[in-house]
């Protein structure tokens, strides 16, 4: 059954191709299965034929030289097998020819007859003749260096190009210009390395060694018997003490001689009882044959692997090929990188620990610290008997001792059994980008987009695939570095990734944040087709962009369904293996990061329009590869909803002012003890992690957007789907001359619904988004509907069809 639906699969897909090639009436030079017969039968009789000629030719050709250098008659006599024909042909390809290496193109001729008959892959025969001609070539050289004439060795070519290599450099030239020709030849198409030579030596040696080794084995065998005896050899001699011959002593389990004992095995006398074993009946050995059925390829599957033959996988980044990366002299190096370890703050921090818990009676069985960039650790573990919220509760009191701001309790630490304290350093070291990017960790990564956000305490470099958390919230107060690790999470894709295989959304409310990746606007960013700016500042073309998302999610959605792939990796690896054919609507598909700088200003001002088409983002565009960043400084229910937090597992939270925002953002405490400056908890459903964000400057940017903006980039940026939303209408007066064709009926289609909306158009006359929309537009102008109110339908502004008959015979 899953044959017969592979096979109803393939024809379906078949059909849109051969209507557009039907479209073009591309000229075929296909033959026939009967024509391929035909033609594939004269080919190899044509090289049998030429075989015969060439092969007479070598006995006869001397006895009809005579003839063929006159002007033969027809009646005149030839000895070749294939009469004059033969003669000429071979007189063409031997004399005047390659000499006897043209036999080689008789082979040819005969090995494409086969080919065209079988219908075999046409790739593999024209290599056949490429390599036969060089190798005619090669050959009618190397016979002509041994001639002093023209001969059927070498032939005229072979005699002419040796007297012109040898007027040049000479016999010993010539000779090496063979040699290498051979050598490059063997490298080429045998895939000969130098290493396989002295491998192949070493074989022969070993192999030499072996035959020595066997014939010395041949002769009369010996038993040595030696002190140094395994252990079951020992158990065999304290069960049987052999005696010798010649009153030689035994050799016994105590008995240990110093000197080995050569005896001959023929003189060896034992008897071994064995035990009676059940009588078995002897079965004559049964070979089994394993048969392995190849699996069936559809014809799709084998034009694309031809395809990939022929001209490789595709390659996305084929049109930016001289695309380079951002360099890492871009990004600063600050002097105060490295975490400094300062021993007095440390036991200083560690006695006041100690001293406050014994304050309370709780007693400390062993500390540890772990010094991070900013914050440093300090693993205890407690007597047996200290209840774990009993030192939960003393966080203020270790605080107030240790005079610190942002002391968090771990109680306990998640797969360890210690309780943390972290503790805040003096004296805090600059986690640089450059740094982090630098990273064997980063550079090495394989995710699909990873994002380098920082250094955890152990200082480690913390690195995350975006494009399995699949979307990420950020939250923090004012000035708690929420741009910056925006700013660091797209330098880490920009250092990572090529501009064909990611595009960004840029969503700025605040006008000043992103600005400066405007440069990279034909190399990175994705915009809609009207918009004249990449990075998106009003909020009505905010609600047009996510919904142009949506779109695009649909869209990809349906190609996916078309190609049989469950997600983007899958449809990307199955578009580069060349099967799945462009005319049917598949293209490559490159990530598209869509980031949000205040969340909170667009829920304020559009409320459901924004937070509905996130939503349906968060919930469905995983697959396809669209990944949502939205930060926000007002971590507030109203603007951190139900429906967002579902749909965010990944989060990060910055510094903020109360639990009640950190429980909003993490649905834990935590956030509201951070020191600020970059200082962040990062949880992905499971524990937090502690993460000082790398710190990249405005300047920083700016040089990694010149650098990129400079080179050679796209026509345009990323053109998103169009959508024009009902807001589209406007009042001013349109003129008659231009309205749509469809005009009149949608008149009267709104008219009798009384529903004034370009969905209800779209619906009923199966128009597009702007269509619909530029109707809208000439009905506003008309007089027949009203402004645009919100997510309402439109006011219809005549009653029935009667008026909207009077008032368009007005206007002519």
């Amino acid at each position: 059954m899953a044959k017969k639906t592979t096979k109803k699969k393939t024809t379906t897909k078949a059909k849109p191709k051969e209507k557009a090639k039907a479209k073009f009436k591309k000229p075929s030079f296909k033959l026939s299965s009967q024509q391929k017969l035909i033609f594939g039968s004269f080919l190899i009789i044509l090289g049998l034929l030429l075989f015969i000629s060439f092969l007479s030719f070598v006995f006869t050709g001397k006895e009809d030289q005579s003839v063929l250098n006159g002007f033969p008659e027809r009646s005149t006599e030839y000895k070749n097998w294939a009469s004059q024909l033969g003669a000429w042909v071979s007189e063409f390809f031997i004399t005047k020819g390659f000499g006897l290496p043209s036999f080689i193109f008789a082979g040819l001729l005969f090995l494409s007859g086969v080919y065209v008959t079988l219908n075999l892959n046409k790739v593999k025969l024209r290599k056949h003749w490429i390599w036969g001609t060089l190798i005619v070539i090669w050959l009618s050289i190397l016979f002509g260096f041994f001639t002093h004439k023209y001969d059927l060795l070498g032939g005229t070519i072979g005699f002419e190009m040796n007297q012109f290599f040898q007027d040049y450099i000479g016999k010993i030239g010539t000779i090496l210009l063979l040699a290498f020709g051979l050598i490059a030849y063997l490298a080429i198409r045998f895939k000969v390395t130098g290493e396989g030579i002295a491998a192949s030596f070493n074989r022969a040696k070993s192999s030499i060694k072996e035959d020595l080794k066997s014939e010395e084995n041949k002769k009369e065998p010996t038993v040595i018997f030696d002190n140094n005896l395994t252990e079951e050899a020992e158990a065999i001699k304290s069960a049987f003490e052999i005696p010798l011959e010649n009153n030689e002593p035994t050799i016994s389990k105590h008995s240990k001689p110093e000197v080995k004992t050569e005896v001959k095995v023929e003189k060896l006398k034992m008897e071994v009882i064995e035990e009676p074993k059940e009588e078995t009946i002897d079965s004559p050995e049964i070979t089994m044959e394993v048969e392995t059925v190849e699996e069936e390829k559809s014809e799709t599957d084998n034009l694309a692997d031809k395809l990939v033959e022929d001209f490789g996988q595709f390659d996305p980044t084929l049109e930016l090929g001289k695309f380079q990366f951002p360099q890492l002299d871009l990004l600063k190096k600050y002097d105060n990188e490295g975490i400094s370890i300062d021993q007095d703050e440390l036991e200083e921090n560690k006695n006041k620990i100690v001293e406050t818990l014994n304050n309370y009676k709780i007693g400390i069985s062993s500390i540890k610290a772990t010094i991070g960039p900013t914050v440093t650790l300090y693993e205890i573990v407690p007597d047996a008997g200290i209840r774990i919220s009993k030192i939960k509760n003393l966080e203020d009191d270790i605080a107030l001792s240790l005079a610190a701001l942002g002391i968090r309790i771990i109680a306990p630490i998640p797969g360890k059994g210690t309780i943390g304290i972290e503790v805040p350093n003096k004296n805090s070291t600059i986690v640089s980008m450059r740094s982090v990017i630098a990273s064997q960790k980063f550079q090495k990564s394989e995710m699909h987009l990873p994002i380098a956000f920082g250094k955890t305490i152990s200082n480690e470099t913390f690195v995350v695939d975006l494009a399995k958390m699949p979307h990420l919230l950020m939250a923090g107060a004012t000035g708690q570095g929420k741009s910056v690790g925006l700013n660091a999470v797209l330098t880490s894709l920009l250092y990572k990734k090529h501009p064909a295989e990611v595009k960004f959304v840029l969503v700025d409310p605040k006008k000043v944040e992103l600005t400066l990746f405007n440069k990279i606007e034909r190399h990175y960013l994705a915009k809609l087709p009207d918009s004249e700016e990449a990075i998106i500042t009003d909020n009505t073309k905010v609600i047009n962009t996510l919904n142009s998302l949506c779109i695009e999610m649909d869209n990809r959605y349906e190609m996916l369904k078309n190609a049989f792939c469950r997600n983007i990796a899958e449809y990307n690896t199955k578009f580069k293996a060349r099967k799945l054919n462009p005319n049917d609507g598949h293209a490559f598909l490159p990530y598209i990061v869509l980031v949000v700088d205040e969340f909170a200003d667009l829920i304020m001002t559009a409320g459901k329009e924004v937070e509905t088409p996130i939503a349906r983002l968060a919930q469905l565009a995983r697959a396809i590869g669209i990944h949502l960043i939205v930060a926000t400084q007002r971590p507030s229910v109203n603007v951190i909803t139900g429906i967002i937090k579902a749909n965010f597992p990944a989060r990060i939270a910055f510094r903020v002012t109360s639990k009640i925002d950190s429980r909003t953002i993490l649905d834990g405490s935590g956030a509201d003890q951070l020191i600020g400056r970059g200082d962040m908890l990062y949880t992905q459903g499971n524990e937090l992690i502690r993460i000082q964000c790398a710190f990249v400057d405005t300047p920083e940017v700016e040089k990694i957007t010149e650098f990129i903006g400079s080179q050679k980039a796209y026509p345009d940026a990323h053109l998103l789907p169009e959508y024009v939303g009902e807001e589209g209408g406007t009042n001013l007066d349109i003129d008659i001359s231009d309205r749509d064709k469809l005009f009149r009926e949608a008149a009267e289609l709104i008219v009798t619904a009384q529903q004034g909306s370009a969905s209800l158009l779209q619906r009923k006359l199966k128009l597009g988004y702007n269509r619909a929309g530029r109707i809208i537009d000439q009905l506003e102008a008309a007089g027949i509907v009203g402004n645009f109110e919100g997510s309402k339908a439109r006011q219809v502004l005549v009653p029935d069809l009667t008026s909207l008959d009077q008032l368009l015979d007005n206007e002519q």
